[in-house]
């Protein structure tokens, strides 16, 4: 496993936890999705999941503000001497599937009507 792919790892899993313990949004659930470091270690691409899926840009905001925090966080917990850059990205896989699962339940209903004739 190459050194990128170990700090990709490494802060996916510190990047969930200081962002449970750093983000002050209540009823909002922020979850870490992927990491992608950059080959020079410059910059860091976190996607993250936003539910309920209305609040992603007031979650994106709240992260960008805190992420002076954040990677303080990560620096003390572990070993890195210098955190990448983060640049924070919503996933909207969960709005997608949403939109998914309603058009199947509109399929499936409008089945259901053809076979009651």
């Amino acid at each position: 496993m190459s050194k990128v792919d170990q700090l990709n790892e490494l802060l996916h899993r510190e990047l969930a936890e200081a962002i449970n313990r750093e983000l002050e949004l209540p009823e909002v659930f922020v979850t870490v999705t992927y990491v992608s470091c950059m080959p020079d270690l410059q910059f860091a691409k976190v996607i993250v999941s936003v539910l309920p899926d209305k609040m992603a840009g007031t979650a994106l905001k709240k992260l960008k503000a805190a992420s002076g925090r954040i990677v303080s966080s990560i620096t003390k917990k572990t070993r890195l001497r210098k955190v990448p850059r983060l640049l924070w990205e919503f996933d909207p896989t969960e709005r997608k599937a949403a939109i998914l699962e309603d058009v199947f339940l509109k399929i499936d209903e409008d089945e259901d009507e053809d076979i009651n004739f």
